[in-house]
C-alpha cells in the first residue's frame, strides 16, 4: 500500500470555519504539511465562507447544499487524490417541532453533498486509473440518541451506512473509504449546542478525559 503523500492533492469540504475552527489544514499547508509530506497544494476548501488566502491552498467558496453550484464550482478544480467530507450543519429541534426546512438543509449538506462531491472525486480517480482515499467525518451522534438531535443523528447515521456502501463499490477501483466519528468539538457550532453544563454533563461523563475536543 502506498502511504506517501508526495504529489497528491487533497480536497477538504467545510474547512473555512467550524469543525475544524479555524481551519488548521490551510495553516498546516502554509507552515509544514505540504513541504513535510511532499504534497501538492491543498486543492480547495469549499465553504460558504471564504477563508484567509494561504500559500498552497486554493479556496473555493460554494454552498454545498446547492447541487448545481457545487457541480460548477468543483468541475474545474483538477485532479484530486484525497477527499475529506467535513462540511456539516446541526439544526437542533425537539422531535415534535422538526421542520421541513431543517430536514432539507441538513440532508442536503450532511448527506447529499457527500454523495455529490465523492462522485466528482471518484469519477476523476477512476478515469485516471489512480488510487485514492475518501474520509467522511461523521459523529458519535450517529450511534447515540441525543435530545433535540433527531435530524442531525439521522444524517450522521445515514453517512455511516453510505460510507460502507461507498467502500464496497469503490474498493475495486482502489479507492479507500472510511469514516471518523468524533465527539463534540467546541467550535462555534459546538459551543452553541453544548455550553449548557447540565446538558453537557451527560456527554462528558462518557468521555475519559472529561472534556470536549
Amino acid at each position: 500500500m502506498e502511504l506517501g503523500f508526495a504529489g497528491r492533492r487533497a480536497l477538504v469540504t467545510g474547512a473555512g470555519k467550524g469543525h475544524p475552527d479555524p481551519a488548521p489544514l490551510p495553516r498546516m499547508a502554509e507552515a509544514q504539511l505540504c513541504p513535510f509530506l511532499g504534497m501538492e497544494p491543498l486543492v480547495a476548501v469549499p465553504s460558504t465562507t471564504q477563508h484567509t488566502q494561504c500559500p498552497g491552498v486554493e479556496p473555493v467558496c460554494v454552498d454545498l447544499g446547492d447541487w448545481e453550484a457545487t457541480e460548477q464550482a468543483l468541475g474545474s478544480v483538477g485532479p484530486v487524490d484525497l477527499l475529506v467530507n467535513n462540511a456539516a450543519v446541526a439544526l437542533l429541534q425537539p422531535f415534535l417541532e422538526v421542520t421541513k426546512e431543517a430536514i432539507d438543509t441538513s440532508f442536503d449538506v450532511n448527506l447529499r453533498a457527500v454523495i455529490q462531491v465523492s462522485q466528482i472525486v471518484a469519477r476523476g480517480l477512476i478515469a485516471r486509473g489512480a488510487p485514492g482515499a475518501i474520509v467522511n467525518i461523521s459523529s458519535q451522534a450517529s450511534q447515540r440518541a441525543l435530545t433535540n438531535h433527531s435530524v442531525y443523528c439521522s444524517t450522521k447515521g445515514a453517512m455511516n451506512m453510505l460510507t460502507k456502501v461507498m467502500a464496497l463499490e469503490l474498493g475495486p477501483h482502489k479507492i479507500r473509504v472510511n469514516t471518523v466519528n468524533p465527539t463534540v468539538v467546541m467550535t462555534p457550532m459546538g459551543q452553541a449546542n453544548w455550553s449548557d453544563p447540565q446538558k453537557a454533563k451527560t456527554m462528558l461523563d462518557r468521555i475519559p478525559l472529561g472534556r470536549f475536543a
